[in-house]
């Protein structure tokens, strides 16, 4: 490895240090859906995105709730603290999307439709609020 990418790397290292984030890797919903429901609580406060995705009726919801409780547990491993009211928000949360399955259905007259399951990845990072 050279010298410069020895620098950028122990920088991005000692940045994740000081970041809370959770990574959610391979969910078997589409990044549709799970964008519509993620949108919901970006830039909101992490306890009230907590009670967004509690009572959120989609799908998706339970997966992101389990995330939002993942990175606040990391933020508590990491500043050995917990979390005050309103000091912690969402900075960023990233669907992007994953493999795909593909399948194929039968259709009329011997034709066949492909079918294609779709599956993301979403990271999620907390921290104070950012200001612009």
């Amino acid at each position: 490895m050279g010298k410069r990418k020895r620098l950028v790397a122990e920088a991005r290292k000692e940045e994740n240090k000081t970041s809370y984030f959770a990574k959610l890797n391979s969910c078997p919903t589409s990044p549709r859906k799970m964008r519509m429901v993620s949108d919901l609580i970006r830039g909101k406060e992490v306890y009230l995105a907590l009670n967004i995705l509690k009572y959120n009726t989609k799908h998706p919801a339970k997966r992101l709730e389990k995330l939002l409780t993942s990175a606040i547990a990391n933020y508590e491993q990491k500043t050995g603290s917990r979390p005050d009211e309103n000091s912690l928000f969402v900075n960023e949360i990233m669907v992007d999307s994953a493999l795909m399955t593909k399948r194929m259905l039968p259709a009329p007259q011997g034709r066949a439709y492909r079918m294609r399951k779709r599956s993301n990845h979403v990271t999620l990072v907390i921290g104070s609020k950012k200001t612009k």
